[in-house]
């Protein structure tokens, strides 16, 4: 059995893998918690609760990217992409008290993933092979598969961010993100299983090459 049989786990992800989703979950955590418990925590009943979490969301952002880095010696392009915009974003919402740019923040994010993977399709690039950085083995088709969906999923992403946001409170929208967005995005990428199963390479018969 090979290193990386031996490490798959639950919904054919690898223990590294489901890690680094444990990564990303937790700035959203710390942005949920302190957007719900800031004042009574800091003592401060007249600020807005949201811009400490946006606060607390760049710290644990900055320290999740790093931890990955420790951990890993790289940093994933998705996480490390949306964290460059978390601190952007993020510093425009303090500096400005303006919690809007927080907000859009998804929209633009989920937008740039989606014109980068759904442009690289069109011309024939299967670029999730390169952002899934080897971690599953699958044909040039099956790659091609996976860069259509997670590009269409991201717009699906982007525009409920727009409707969640305008529509709803600050409070609905930070509570949207962690327990409305992420579900949302582990039951798609286990939905795409039967993609990593159809479009799996031919195994060798080292057994039956050994004897030839």
């Amino acid at each position: 059995m090979s290193d990386t049989q031996a490490e798959k786990t639950h919904g054919g992800m690898s223990a590294s893998q489901w890690v680094r989703m444990a990564i990303e979950l937790g700035p959203l955590a710390v942005f949920f918690i302190l957007n719900s418990q800031a004042s009574a925590i800091f003592g401060n009943e007249e600020a807005k609760n949201i811009f400490y979490a946006t606060g607390g969301f760049m710290a644990a952002t900055v320290i999740s990217l790093s931890y990955s880095y420790a951990k890993f010696r790289k940093i994933p392009t998705m996480p490390l992409v949306s964290g460059v915009f978390v601190i952007v974003f993020g510093a425009l919402t303090i500096y400005l008290q303006d919690e809007l740019f927080i907000k859009v923040k998804p929209t633009i994010v989920n937008a740039l993933f989606a014109a980068a993977l759904l442009g690289a399709a069109a011309f024939g690039k299967p670029v999730m092979k390169q952002l899934f950085d080897g971690a599953f083995d699958l044909t040039d088709k099956g790659w091609m598969v996976l860069t259509v969906r997670w590009g269409l999923f991201f717009v699906f992403l982007g525009v409920i961010n727009e409707v969640v946001w305008r529509n709803f409170s600050t409070d609905f929208w930070v509570s949207f993100k962690l327990f409305g967005v992420m579900p949302l995005t582990m039951i798609f990428g286990l939905a795409q299983i039967p993609v990593l199963t159809k479009h799996a390479p031919p195994k060798r018969d080292d057994t039956a090459q050994a004897a030839d």
